[in-house]
């Protein structure tokens, strides 16, 4: 019972994160979700790792979680490719680093969960924005791709525009870096509540 426990949880927290962060798997949409993305992905790792790890006890477990979600997304990335889309087309989002600094401070404080929820959720709700913004300047340009391979499906809201980020406040980063580390924390501890 237990490891059939585990497996669900690992399988449904991946497609929930997943689906929190859909925007930015489709490069046409990256720029104008950014902060979206950085927040709801952010809270979405800590909450599932967290529940993960705190189950299983061992560190190490955000890490295997995060591997999950990226195996996963990669299978996506090639079904689109498959399908005739340029590589570039669906990016996959980077969450390891993120997820190890979980693990980290996990295994530093001797598995002490509140050390766990605050100081990691910290560090994944600043580290993740500013991993993906990295790996959306590796990629080919998104407005690019978009103009190129519109979807129909985009609404209107989320049309591509050219983002304005020359001032720090108005950067994707730094709004995604302080929403999703102020909110992972509190989210997290609601994870850790129902683990309890």
């Amino acid at each position: 019972t237990h490891y059939l426990f585990i497996v669900v949880v690992a399988v449904n927290s991946t497609l929930l994160t997943i689906n929190a962060g859909d925007y930015i798997f489709y490069t046409d949409w990256a720029w104008t979700s950014f902060v979206v993305f950085s927040i709801s992905q952010s809270t979405m790792l800590v909450v599932g790792a967290i529940y993960y790890m705190l189950f299983t006890g061992v560190p190490g477990t955000a890490t295997y979680y995060a591997t999950i979600m990226t195996i996963y997304t990669w299978v996506a990335k090639g079904a689109w490719f498959g399908l005739g889309y340029p590589y570039d087309f669906v990016t996959v989002p980077v969450w390891i680093p993120s997820a190890m600094l979980l693990d980290l401070t996990y295994w530093a404080t001797r598995r002490n969960k509140h050390a766990a929820i605050i100081i990691g959720g910290t560090l994944v709700g600043l580290s993740l924005p500013v991993f993906n913004m990295i790996n959306l300047l590796l990629i080919a340009d998104p407005l690019e791709t978009a103009f190129k391979y519109p979807r129909p499906t985009l609404p209107p809201y989320m049309t591509p525009i050219e983002p304005q980020v020359g001032k720090f406040y108005n950067s994707p980063v730094a709004l995604g870096s302080g929403a999703g580390a102020v909110l992972s924390v509190p989210i997290a501890a609601l994870g850790a509540k129902l683990n309890t």
